[in-house]
């Protein structure tokens, strides 16, 4: 069976076990998106999530976030690691929206990557899930980690795993492949402990330390059966 049908299986996989999967993140509105994205650099969505209520009640639109104070930003921010350097870019990139493109988010990855704190992932992020284009693949650890395991890739460099990834999959499943992997990351293949025996890709993957026999996930791998059947 040639790569690109495996790699359809593995997404059909993937859904049915995910069917919820999405952004994690909390926003309204493209510019919300954009901030917490820049945000979650180094940072979980969860403690991305607990700052950004404050922030956005605060500065509610680009207008007045690049008005607002660095202090008082830094300090609302803190939170999420590289703070200062955060607040900088989230300062720059609110006040060029605001002179470059009337306060707009731009739905151009290549206007996007010209914002300070946005590279190619962070306007992935934000094309797929504010605008609904898919023009790339995200690329975090958990992709990165898991595309490799499934042969989905060789590569270490996330620009490689992109294209490959780009090459394998249709192009209006881009932006879902990539919550897809990431919740299969967070529930099942998890970095430190991966529960192998409950995982629906196990025949796919070629993860060099299975962990086949623990009498814990063949309970869980019940549970999981009976709760897609």
């Amino acid at each position: 069976m040639n790569k690109k049908k495996i790699s359809l299986q593995i997404l059909e996989i993937l859904k049915t076990t995910y069917p919820d999967a999405k952004c994690e993140l909390f926003f309204k509105n493209n510019f919300e998106l954009l901030i917490a994205t820049i945000l979650s650099a180094q940072c979980t969505d969860v403690a991305v999530n607990k700052v950004t209520p404050q922030l956005f009640n605060k500065y509610r639109s680009p207008d007045l976030l690049a008005k607002a104070s660095i202090q008082n930003l830094e300090e609302i921010i803190k939170p999420t690691g590289f703070y200062k350097n955060k607040a900088k870019n989230i300062l720059a990139t609110s006040q060029i929206l605001v002179k470059q493109y009337a306060s707009q988010v731009p739905d151009d990855i290549n206007e996007l990557i010209k914002l300070p704190g946005v590279g190619r992932k962070t306007a992935n992020v934000v094309l797929s899930n504010g605008f609904g284009i898919n023009v790339g693949i995200v690329v975090d650890t958990h992709v990165k980690r898991i595309s490799k395991f499934l042969k989905l890739t060789t590569s270490n460099d996330p620009t490689a795993i992109e294209n490959d990834l780009i090459s394998l999959f249709p192009q209006q499943n881009w932006g879902i492949l990539s919550h897809l992997l990431i919740a299969h990351g967070r529930k099942i293949c998890i970095a430190r402990k991966p529960k192998c025996s409950i995982c629906q890709l196990n025949k796919y993957c070629c993860f060099p330390n299975k962990i086949l026999t623990h009498s814990r996930h063949k309970i869980e791998h019940l549970r999981l059966n009976k709760t897609l059947t």
